[in-house]
Formats: C-alpha cells, structure tokens, sequence
C-alpha cells in the first residue's frame, strides 16, 4: 500500500512536468497534445492511472490533472484556467452562470466517501448510525465509549479516550458528499451545519484534500474523519460500518457502492445522487465523480483529443476501477454518456459520430 502511495506522488509529479512541458510546447503544428485538468481529489487515485495507461496507448496525449479539490476544479473551469475540470458534486446554477459557455458533467466513476478512525486498541469495525455519526462531528458526542456508540458495538472494548474530529479545510466534493449524507439522517446537523462544499464545522481540526486528512488519521490517536474509499486502503485506516436507510450496516466496499448505483436511474443532466440510496446493500455514503467539460472547444485538437480520452475512460478504463477500490459505472449509465459524449463539438462539427 505504501508501495501505491509513491506511485501515485510520482505519477503526479510525471503529470504536472507534462503540462509544464505543454506550456513551454504550445506550437499549435507540433504532434502532441497537452490536456490539462484540476479539481476533486476523491478520483485522483484513478485519474492518475487512466493518465499513465492512456499516455501508453497515445503517447502524443499528454494530460496533467491538479489534485485541488472539487471547488477549485469548478472555479478553473469557469475560467477556462483548465480543459477540464472535476469534482464529486454538481454545479451550483450560479457557478455554471459564470462560465462562458454550457458546461456539460459526464460521471466517470463511482466511489464512497467512508468514516475512517484511530482507537488505540480497536481494531475491529464500528458500527455508527447517522444520528451518531452527526453528533460526533456536531461535537455532542466527545467520547469513544459513550454510551450511544458503544451500545452498536457490544464486542468492542471502547476507550475512555476523547474523539478528535478531523474535517477538510479546503472546499470539497468529498465534504459535500458527507455533509449531504449527514444532513439527510440528522435535522440537527441540517440546522446547525448544513452540507455544501465548505461548511463551518462546530468541531474539528481542519486538514487539505483527502491526502492531508488521512495523514491526520494515521498519526493521531483518537481521530476520525472521513475520506475516500480509496485513500483509506491506500493507508491501511480501519473504516466504520454504515446504517443505511433499511436498516442494515453496509461496510464501504465496491460491491456496497456499485449496489447504491444500481438502484438510481440518471436523467438527461446526467447528475444524481446516490446519498442514503435505497437497498439493503447499499452503502450510503457514495457518489458519481464528474468531469466538467465545455459542450462546445475553442480548440479542435484538444477538444478531439478529449473527447476521446473521456470515451476511453468510461468503457476501457472501467476495467481499472475496482483495484483502486472504485467501483464500475452500470451499463446503462454509460449508454447515457455515449450519447452526451456526441454532443461534444467544434464549430458545430461532432468529434465522435460514436460513443466510443
């Protein structure tokens, strides 16, 4: 795990020295292609492998992708800082009106946003329902063995030992996955906090990107926070079991987010949620991750180059999910995104007749 780690950093750092060439490259005749992209850090994982094995397969496609987190994804696109952007929650009506241009989300995978802890002692796996869950990172909850939390867990020896909330200080698609989750089990924390981006916590130390609070998680004892599904196994953090909506504690597993999938059907936007989503092997902390991509290019090689790489990723690159503890997009959902990908244009002009 520790191995994939350094991987990861030196894909990163392979990517961001591309688009440092590509800015040092801009001959509008030279045969490579530059992409560049930013936004949520819960795909990077993924994201960063599609680059590498695309970049093999098409070596003239060179794609850096900035781990900044969903708000600044969405602020670079609106710009045009970027080719594209990311992130795990939908626009806001108000930042889509700051954009030139239609902004098109295309879901390119699925993961969960899991509640991962440090209790000396424990290693087994708690079981935390919503309004638990809420009244810890309301504050209410200070203890691991209180009694709310430990009456779930009868088999585990909970410390006398106080939580440590960690949260994310960054705007964040991962925190408004788990804040919309929290707010929809909890009308407490729905008053009090609310779910968005970026939230005033009641409690909490603040850490940057999924990265920086799983750093927190390691090293300190007592804390939980949540993170995505991939950045927990990655660091070998112990994860909590989910009461989701029938009633049943779903670990955060592939096969526990593709369940949540399977039970959404998407409308023509594309966008849904699958927070709290019916069935009782859902896991109800998970969520599409988009790419925001400009409907119409102002540049026909990029544009084409990628509108193909988005075909690749949502058909060969499913097949690269689950080792990375994403799970696959269902069938249908991608039927839907062929389509969308059709409508993606230059000068009126299609770049794929196909899907694929």
């Amino acid at each position: 795990m520790v191995e994939r780690r350094s991987v990861l950093k030196g894909l990163s750092a392979l990517l961001l020295l591309g688009l440092a060439a590509g800015c040092k490259r801009g001959d509008p005749n030279s045969p490579n292609i530059y992409l560049g992209g930013a936004g949520a850090t819960f795909p990077f994982p993924l994201y960063s492998k599609w680059m590498s094995e695309y970049n093999k397969l098409h070596p003239e496609i060179r794609i850096n992708y900035q781990s900044i987190g969903s708000g600044g994804g969405i602020r670079q696109i609106a710009s045009e800082t970027v080719d594209f952007g990311a992130t795990d929650t939908p626009m806001s009506a108000s930042d889509a009106k700051k954009a030139p241009r239609a902004i098109l989300h295309i879901p390119v995978t699925i993961g969960a946003v899991v509640v991962a802890y440090n209790i000396p002692g424990v290693t087994g796996e708690l079981k935390l329902d919503g309004d638990v869950l809420a009244d810890i990172f309301l504050g209410t909850i200070k203890t691991w063995n209180d009694e709310r939390i430990a009456r779930a867990n009868p088999g585990l020896a909970l410390p006398s030992l106080p939580i440590a909330v960690v949260t994310r200080s960054d705007g964040s698609g991962t925190t408004a996955v788990f804040t919309g989750y929290l707010a929809s089990v909890s009308p407490k924390f729905q008053s009090v906090v609310g779910e968005g981006k970026s939230v005033k916590w009641p409690v909490g130390l603040g850490a940057k990107g999924n990265e920086g609070v799983t750093g927190q998680l390691k090293t300190t004892p007592g804390t939980i926070g949540y993170t995505e599904l991939a950045y927990a196994s990655q660091n070998r953090l112990t994860t909590a079991a989910i009461k989701n909506r029938e009633g049943a504690y779903a670990s955060p597993k592939v096969s526990a987010v593709t369940a949540a999938a399977e039970q959404v059907e998407l409308d023509d936007s594309l966008v849904a949620s699958l927070v709290n989503a019916p069935g009782a092997a859902s896991y109800p902390i998970a969520s599409f991750t988009y790419l925001l991509v400009y409907e119409e290019s102002k540049n026909a090689r990029k544009g084409e180059a990628l509108a193909k790489f988005i075909a690749w990723a949502v058909h060969d690159g499913q097949g690269l999910a689950a080792a990375l503890h994403y799970a696959p997009l269902p069938a249908r959902v991608v039927q839907k995104i062929d389509e969308r990908i059709k409508s993606l244009h230059f000068g009126g002009k299609p770049f794929l007749s196909q899907g694929t």
